[in-house]
């Protein structure tokens, strides 16, 4: 009985040493002083990581990486701890305090606004002064434009009449085509050029030879109009009767009359300064 409980004793014992890891054995260091052999000691896990983390191994990476991640704490710190102070500054007012400054921000608002409206104000001010300038300079173009008609100094074009008078007996006389152009201004004509000579008002016409000179300058038949004006009221002005073109006509001469659209007068007279008159306008 005893022999079987010794057995099964051992048999267990065998059994639980199989499943058992082999122990770990630790290797002994030798060490050589004055000739005898020492065993190291033996350190447990505690030693060991405190043996692996210190003295500390600081790379220079590490180091930079800690510098900054410093500066970004720091920062952020002092943000949240100004924040903080102008947060609990407002709390903490009185009152009389929170009024004060709500009456400073909209008196400030209000000075905005009047300054705002003031430079809008100058803004419509320029826009009109531009507008008006803009205005007075059309205006002064378009009366330079039509004195220069009248004048004589720039071409002009539109509808009206040509008028050819064929004198081939020589009887047609300067105050004959004098009186032609003084009933054509009569009837509105704007424009007048006979020959290639612009007629202005201070025009004048002289008997030469067997022509006739308009301004001094000699001109021969036939004698060709050109006239600017509303040709329904040009040409009846010209046929009314005992006017021009009878007259004309029983000097033997052939006058024809011709509505058009368009008619150019490009004969131009130089800008003369005039000897004594002077504008009086300031």
């Amino acid at each position: 009985m005893s022999q079987e409980l010794g057995n099964q004793d051992g048999t267990g014992a065998n059994r639980l040493r199989k499943e058992l890891p082999d122990e770990v054995r630790i290797p002994a260091t030798t060490t050589v002083d004055t000739g005898e052999a020492e065993a190291a000691p033996v350190l447990t896990g505690r030693q060991r990581l405190v043996k692996g983390l210190w003295p500390p191994r600081v790379t220079r990476a590490q180091l930079i990486v800690a510098l900054l991640l410093f500066g970004l704490g720091f920062g952020l710190a002092v943000q949240v701890a100004s924040n903080s102070d102008g947060d609990s500054a407002l709390r903490g007012a009185r009152q009389e305090d929170l009024v004060r400054i709500l009456d400073e921000l909209d008196d400030r608002t209000q000075r905005l606004e009047d300054e705002k409206r003031g430079l809008e104000q100058q803004r419509d001010e320029l826009e009109n002064s531009s507008n008006q300038a803009e205005e007075a300079r059309r205006q002064t173009i378009e009366k330079e434009r039509q004195l220069g008609i009248l004048a004589g100094t720039v071409a002009a074009q539109g509808p009206g009449i040509t008028i050819v008078i064929d004198d081939t007996k020589g009887t047609v006389e300067a105050d004959m085509l004098l009186d032609a152009i003084q009933e054509l201004r009569a009837a509105g004509a704007e424009a007048i050029q006979v020959n290639g000579v612009r007629v202005i008002a201070s025009t004048f016409l002289t008997d030469s030879g067997q022509g006739v000179a308009v301004d001094g300058n000699k001109i021969n038949a036939p004698y060709r109009f050109k006239v600017i004006g509303k040709p329904q009221d040009l040409e009846p002005a010209l046929n009314i009767p005992g006017g021009v073109v009878q007259t004309l006509e029983k000097e033997q001469a052939t006058v024809t009359v011709e509505r058009s659209d368009k008619i150019v007068v490009d004969a131009l007279r130089a800008v003369k300064r005039p000897d004594y008159a002077r504008s009086s306008s300031r």
